[in-house]
């Protein structure tokens, strides 16, 4: 029974040391702007002629 839970712990082993190939770097996320607000409009109070 020892030797099946050895055998299957270095097959976990294997499986998990990039046997899919050299690891690839991620790409660079791309530049956003800085996080901010920015409001812009007009605003008036009581009666307009219009």
């Amino acid at each position: 029974m020892s030797r099946v839970i050895l055998s299957l712990g270095l097959v976990a082993v294997l499986a998990a040391c990039g046997a899919d190939g050299a690891p690839i770097a991620p790409e660079p996320e791309p530049e956003t702007p800085p996080p901010g607000v920015s409001i812009s409009g007009t605003a008036s109070v009581g009666i307009s002629n219009r």
